[in-house]
């Protein structure tokens, strides 16, 4: 396999890139000129350098502090620490960041579950989520859990198995809830925009 048919593999290897996309990545990268290409590959060597996870919400988040564990959002005192909406992915969290309407905390579950699964824990934090739920309930501090998934069909799995999943601290008098009308059926939460998410938490149930 030659080297374009190399790179193009890998280009594929992200999501909601295809074979045809992943080609017009690598014949864009040979048109440009080789300080171009050594910058890319730089900053991909790069990339990890300084970049932690958060412990409370699981986010990614740069820090040059080899003690910091928490992600700026999980250690802002202004957040409302009653609220936790749970996403999917870092994406969906920076977009809803990015419209400044939402106060509360964050859990990023790592991914969505493919419907009929047959070990659904394998895709998402699960245990990682009850564990967060249980330390913010000891504190006083959690009062609601809000889903907030994609309406596609792993989205609605996700949340069907989440609900059933988390069922205990429901029973024990925790709010939980998921978005409500404003997104649409199909809707990705990385590309919703300020005006449907604000319906959709407005009227989350």
């Amino acid at each position: 396999m030659n080297s374009i048919e190399t790179l193009a593999e890998l280009f594929e290897k992200f999501p909601g890139v295809g074979k045809r996309q992943a080609k017009r990545f690598v014949y864009s990268l040979l048109r440009r000129n080789a300080s171009f290409s050594r910058e890319l590959v730089n900053a991909i060597s790069k990339l990890k350098d300084n970049i932690k996870v958060c412990t409370e919400s699981f986010q990614y988040f740069y820090s040059d502090n080899p003690n910091e564990t928490l992600s700026p959002i999980a250690r802002d005192p202004k957040r409302d620490r009653s609220l936790l909406l749970v996403v999917e992915k870092d994406s969906d969290l920076e977009n809803l960041e990015s419209m400044h309407f939402y106060r509360g905390l964050y859990f990023v579950l790592g991914g969505s579950i493919p419907v009929l699964s047959k070990s659904p824990e394998e895709f998402i934090r699960l245990t990682e989520l009850k564990n967060i739920i249980k330390k913010k309930i000891d504190a006083g501090e959690l009062k609601e859990l809000i889903l907030g998934l994609s309406l596609n069909p792993q989205g609605e799995y996700t949340l069907e198995y989440l609900e059933e999943k988390l069922a205990e601290f429901s029973e024990a008098g925790l709010k939980i809830s998921h978005l409500g009308r404003g997104l649409s059926t199909g809707t990705e939460l990385e590309y919703s925009d300020k005006e449907t998410f604000e319906n959709a938490l407005a009227n989350r149930k």
